[in-house]
């Protein structure tokens, strides 16, 4: 059972004994092979312990807003070789960015002062949370001299009690440590990252201003990399379950099977393709699982999302008499407003730990890539579904020709972003239409994609293209934002810029909260216009590689795509004009039906 840290079932470091958490560029980590060198008097300190944990997990980059309660820390950060402090605007972005990059490499961090930074990056480690993604939030605190006296800090609402932050962060974080002692620092240190790894959540740290350069014993050697023992099934459990699922799925005329969000946490994505190879099943994916498996595969329907699927996906999948979801979310926006034609006894649901067939039975401590892997070899092959989908498939129409300098549509600017996808590409879409039209992209092989549906928080995906472009540095990124959400979190493009990052970044601008509009209109969706080029151009001033262009027609995108393509080492922003009512036909049935489950009266009292 692979049991390494690194990208999520992507290329990892070579490791040996199921070695965990050693520096992406080792070429192997034995846990227990040699005994770490003593460290000189002056080195032994918290601070670089921590750095050293962070390049062994796995950790490249820190993305930091500093502060002076962690100031110190920062230094011992900087100090680390392998490991490169990147500054960021704003905390909110520096947990975005954190996510980002945890999505490309496995594992993030983001560094952050007491309350006003602790509480600003919050709610970027809350959507990290809901995508099941291991950051670890380092908060300089408090001299901890100050615990527990009755004086009152700055960086604080002005009580002596400096548990608000603590308190804020237990119900986005899924373990939390606040070092005032050295003498159990190592510890706190250690179970906080290796808990974020074993778990795949966020977890929090807050380390007293005043230890970071303090030498103390526990840190007298380098640390020794973690054995983070692998959950394993219980083997009558697994059997039981396998049995059982064999004998719902052989008794099926026409099943299928979908993937979930769930695939990445439970690092399942290549047993997933390997039960679609040993089923011959027809299987298709839910709209936050986009990018966790090919798209490339014969046997491929598309996106299912009820009424808002991929053409001919939802009939195939709905009309199945039996169909396995593997890691599913299903929540209100997943299923578009609780409108999913499913029925609970013909579903079997794989969670990353549990397996429930039908309306019963369900088995416990049961690991979903073990399970799946399993399955594949005892299954039956069974290609009925695949079979009629081929039947009544019907090609995509084609999107209608431009009139020469006919003002752009954006259906003309998908078609031609499809063009530009490559194996070395990634995709990062906003929360808005872009979530619909960019789940109309054909993923080539290799192809990255993300987007967060699961939290949902408009501007996301400025900090977290910063992340993943940091820790994805072999692609090209390509993100397609809204304008009303861009201005939420504009300021990090600098930030992109300093790191010498070559994404290029579609900025739609139809003068509004496009989504919103779609689910309920007012005029509070309605946005001041801002100049959005001349903006980048003053971030840019002269300092790195940048390129602009403002396009309002076919002509002027197909040259400006050009350009950016030829521009290898450049920053490329593509302001979109776009008519404010110009959506996709998804957003239009989502939103309706979205609006609709919003708009429940109460239940009877």
């Amino acid at each position: 059972m692979d049991t390494r840290i690194g990208s999520v079932d992507g290329p990892s470091p070579a490791a040996v004994n199921g070695a965990v958490g050693c520096p992406a560029s080792a070429p192997g980590c034995p846990i227990m092979s040699s005994h770490p060198a003593p460290l000189a008097a002056g080195e032994a300190s918290l601070g670089r312990h921590l750095a050293r944990r962070l390049v062994q997990v796995g950790v490249s980059d820190v993305f930091a807003v500093p502060g002076d309660f962690n100031l110190t820390l920062l230094d011992h950060l900087v100090a680390e070789p392998g490991l490169r402090l990147v500054g960021c605007c704003n905390e909110l972005n520096a947990g975005y960015a954190a996510d980002g990059y945890a999505r490309a490499r496995g594992v993030g961090a983001c560094a952050v002062t007491f309350t006003v930074g602790g509480l600003s990056v919050l709610n970027a480690i809350a959507g990290a949370y809901s995508e099941n993604l291991p950051v670890i939030c380092i908060a300089g605190g408090p001299n901890s001299n100050d615990y527990g006296t009755n004086r009152i800090l700055h960086h604080t609402i002005g009580v002596p009690d400096f548990s608000q932050e603590l308190r804020c962060f237990q119900t986005v974080t899924c373990h939390q440590a606040v070092v005032t002692n050295l003498d159990d620092a190592h510890e706190q240190i250690d179970t906080a990252i290796s808990t974020a790894l074993r778990e795949s959540k966020p977890v929090y740290l807050s380390i007293s201003c005043n230890l970071p350069g303090i030498p103390h014993p526990t840190f007298s050697r380098d640390p020794v990399p973690f054995f983070l023992a692998p959950r394993m099934s219980n083997k009558m459990g697994l059997e039981a379950a396998v049995e059982a699922t064999v004998q719902f799925l052989n008794k099926a005329v026409k099943p299928v099977l979908v993937g979930g969000p769930k695939l990445r946490v439970a690092k399942a994505q290549k047993a997933f393709v390997d039960l679609v190879d040993g089923s011959g099943y027809a299987y298709a994916i839910m709209p936050s699982a986009k990018g966790l498996v090919p798209e490339t595969h014969p046997h491929f329907l598309g996106t299912y999302w009820g009424a808002v699927s991929t053409a001919f996906c939802a009939e195939i999948v709905e009309s199945a008499d039996a169909y396995l979801f593997a890691g599913p979310i299903f929540n209100d926006y997943s299923s578009v407003g609780y409108s999913f034609l499913l029925k609970k006894d013909k579903a079997i649901i794989v969670q990353p730990d549990r397996v429930i067939v039908g309306n019963g039975p369900a088995f416990g401590c049961v690991m979903m890539k073990e399970y799946l892997s399993e399955l594949a070899k005892r299954v039956k092959k069974n290609t009925t579904a695949y079979e009629n989908y081929k039947r009544i498939f019907v090609p995509d129409g084609q999107v209608l020709q431009c009139e020469p300098n006919e003002p752009l549509r954006v259906n003309v600017l998908f078609k031609h972003v499809q063009k530009m996808l490559t194996g070395d590409s990634a995709v990062i879409a906003e929360t808005g239409d872009s979530w619909f039209n960019c789940q109309k992209l054909k993923l080539p092989e290799g192809c990255g994609y993300e987007f967060q549906m699961q939290y949902g928080s408009i501007g996301w995906s400025v900090g977290a293209l910063l992340g993943y472009a940091q820790g994805a540095n072999d692609k090209r990124v390509i993100a397609c934002i809204g304008d009303g959400s861009f201005q939420v979190t504009a300021q990090d493009v600098s930030t992109m810029l300093r790191c010498g990052q070559n994404s290029i970044i579609f900025l739609i601008n139809n003068g509004g909260y496009t989504i919103e509009v779609e689910i309920h209109d007012g005029p509070y969706n309605v946005i001041k216009n801002w100049n959005y080029t001349g903006l980048v151009d003053a971030i840019h001033n002269g300092e790195g590689k940048c390129w602009t262009a403002k396009v309002k027609c076919e002509e002027e995108l197909t040259a400006a795509i050009e350009t950016a393509l030829g521009e290898k080492d450049s920053l490329c922003f593509i302001e979109v004009i776009a008519h404010k009512d110009d959506t996709s036909k998804e957003l239009l049935e989502w939103g309706s039906r979205v609006s609709a489950a919003n708009s429940r009266p109460p239940n009877p009292q």
